[in-house]
């Protein structure tokens, strides 16, 4: 065993506790909060504060490091709570000399105790924390991943000399085995590249065949000489308190030679549902299938999926890792909810096990700012513990530990409103905010204020044109003369997210209709169409976007602009999102009303889009928007 000081011999001037490295008492980190711009829902009660929130690793409280990321929580056997990160040497990069290091605290996170060092890089990467507390010893243990370190801030050079390695404490973090490597038991020599554990809490499972059993996540990666050719991800099970560790459940994908890949789970976190399944949710990176988070079930204790990762293309996520935890009647989620950047963390609930999470507008915002990383603990049975990353210019700034009980978050809420999808097949779409129905062309249409009225449509596999030939159309009618006026908007967000958008952008004098494409790994394309003028008249438009024939062409009351193609899908890797008068990230909304929405899978011609009409058979999207069925 060896404490921080290591055998008592005094630490480097670097990794020393300082005074400024201690975290403030609850009262004056609740200060804290006031002054801090960050906070979102930051008010407290006097008995048991609803939210709360400090800064637990920054480098300018913690000398000796440039910057910390990825953190991890757990709470042991004894109630304590031990917080892991990485803490960076050199620089914020994720391949240079790089330490995991611990703050505790005793009192539910209201206090923390100085920095400690559990493992030291020593010029090398060690880092990627997965703390796993058996509650049948109180023993934890801390997996994490080694590589050689770098000097400059890049990443860790294909094939990446990843290995794994494992410690334990049997005092509540006091003391820390010395690490051992896990190489000869889970690491296959085909497994020659990236190999990462975690970063997250691992589990203890506590039902069925296989209850006591350990289980974190890994990701990893197969190496032919030449490139990639392989992507796993993988359970990693123990059924002797953490003495031998074999490779349980694992998902393969390959690579194609261009570097596409349907799906690239990694960075697993792993819940135990009350029925005993385990549910694992990973940050999908970049593969093709739709969207930023991908899920599978183990119904065996972690020996087997029972099916591939599968993407969920409506939880909008950037790409990063992000952590789930029971809570109640609920499991809950803590991610960023920009579906483009690291930004606004919060947290998301579901209560069918993972089936379903909560769309952006029912989660509970945590913060507003850049925001990356995190992991959920139990504080108690009534508090829940988040350690995140986040920062008012950038998402490593800092990590944060905010404790927050259920009567902060978001209640469950009930049907939403809906308007009718009369495409065949299609679900209702979801009406949100409360626009009105007013007068439209024939008939009524939707009344959007601008605050947070939008239409939106539940994910369909049809609504992903992907390299398909399309055409959408709508009428609009609106009065504004500034600001960003979303009418139509499908697919992500961001400069290389595929995407199809309509939108007024009356300070440029202009209605614009633009296509953003994905085609092979990386390259990443764009083309818009541009009218002369805003029509911001409080006059009825027809706008009509169309790709075909090689040509991206917007129509405008029958005036036809035209700009060439770009080949590429329009609807893949990212999110996805169908809105009507909102933004997918929700960072403008449209102020007029909106009638007669229609997506056709197939390039009309100039004939039907003059008549606003096309054979059903091709309609994928067709709102009429000339009501309201209110479902509560």
């Amino acid at each position: 065993m060896f404490r921080q000081e290591r055998a008592g011999r005094p630490l480097p001037a670097r990794l020393r506790a300082h005074p400024g490295s201690t975290t403030l008492t609850a009262v004056i980190a609740t200060a804290a909060l006031i002054a801090s711009p960050t906070p979102v829902h930051a008010q407290s009660r006097a008995a048991a504060p609803e939210f709360e929130q400090q800064v637990l690793f920054k480098a300018s409280q913690d000398s000796g490091y440039a910057c910390f990321r990825i953190p991890a929580i757990v709470r042991t056997a004894g109630g304590t709570l031990l917080a892991f990160a990485e803490g960076r040497v050199l620089n914020c990069g994720d391949a240079a000399d790089i330490d995991v290091v611990l703050k505790r605290s005793t009192d539910g996170g209201r206090t923390w105790g100085p920095l400690q060092v559990v493992n030291e890089g020593d010029g090398d990467t060690h880092g990627n924390p997965a703390p796993i507390v058996d509650r049948n010893t109180g023993r934890v243990l801390l997996a994490e991943t080694y590589n050689t370190g770098r000097t400059d801030s890049g990443g860790c050079s294909a094939p990446c000399d990843r290995t794994p390695h494992l410690q334990y404490s049997d005092d509540d973090g006091l003391t820390w085995s010395t690490p051992r490597d896990l190489s000869a038991e889970i690491l296959p020599a085909h497994w020659n590249s990236w190999y990462a554990t975690g970063p997250v809490h691992g589990i203890q499972l506590t039902r069925g065949a296989h209850a006591g059993r350990l289980v974190f996540g890994v990701n990893t990666e197969t190496w032919n000489g030449a490139r990639v050719t392989t992507n796993h991800a993988a359970l990693i099970v123990s059924d002797d308190g953490g003495e031998h560790w074999k490779v349980g459940a694992t998902d393969s994908w390959p690579s194609a030679e261009n570097g596409t890949v349907r799906q690239r789970p990694s960075e697993l976190t792993l819940t135990e549902r009350t029925d005993g399944a385990v549910l694992v949710s990973g940050r999908e990176q970049g593969g093709t299938d739709i969207g930023h988070r991908a899920q599978a079930v183990s119904l065996d204790g972690g020996t087997s999926f029972t099916a591939p990762f599968h993407g969920l293309p409506d939880l909008y996520a950037p790409q990063v890792q992000c952590a789930t935890l029971p809570f109640g009647d609920r499991l809950l989620l803590s991610c960023p909810g920009d579906p483009d950047r690291r930004r606004t963390m919060m947290i998301r609930s579901s209560y069918d096990g993972g089936a379903t999470w909560d769309s952006v507008d029912r989660g509970t915002v945590v913060t507003t700012d850049w925001s990356g990383y995190s992991d959920l603990a139990p504080v108690d049975d009534d508090t829940v513990g988040l350690l995140y990353e986040g920062g008012a210019v950038d998402a490593r700034d800092e990590i944060r530990f905010a404790r927050f009980t259920e009567d902060w978050l978001q209640a469950r809420r009930g049907p939403d409103p809906t308007t009718a999808d009369l495409a065949p097949g299609a679900r209702n779409a979801t009406v949100l905010g409360g626009p009105l129905v007013t007068d439209g062309v024939s008939g009524g249409a939707l009344e959007f204020d601008g605050a947070d009225d939008a239409v939106r449509l539940p994910y369909r596999e049809q609504l992903a044109l992907d390299t398909k030939e399309f055409t959408a159309s709508l009428r609009f009618r609106y009065t504004a003369t500034t600001g960003e006026q979303p009418l139509l908007w499908m697919g992500g967000v961001g400069n290389s997210q595929p995407q199809v958008w309509l939108r007024g952008e009356p300070a440029g004098n202009r209605v614009r209709g633009r296509i953003t494409v994905r085609d092979g790994a990386r390259t990443v394309r764009t083309a818009s169409v541009t009218t002369t003028g805003a029509y911001n008249d409080g006059r009825w438009h027809r706008l009509a976007l169309r790709r075909g024939g090689g040509r991206l062409t917007l129509f405008i009351d029958g005036t036809a602009i035209g700009a060439a193609d770009v080949a590429g899908s329009v609807s893949r890797n990212g999110p996805f999102g169908v809105h009507i008068g909102q933004r997918m990230d929700s960072r403008a909304f449209f102020t007029g009303a909106i009638d007669d929405v229609h997506v056709w899978d197939r390039a009309l011609t100039d004939e039907e889009i003059e008549a606003g009409s096309a054979p059903v058979g091709n309609t994928v999207l067709w709102l009429p928007m000339d009501h309201v069925s209110d479902n509560r």
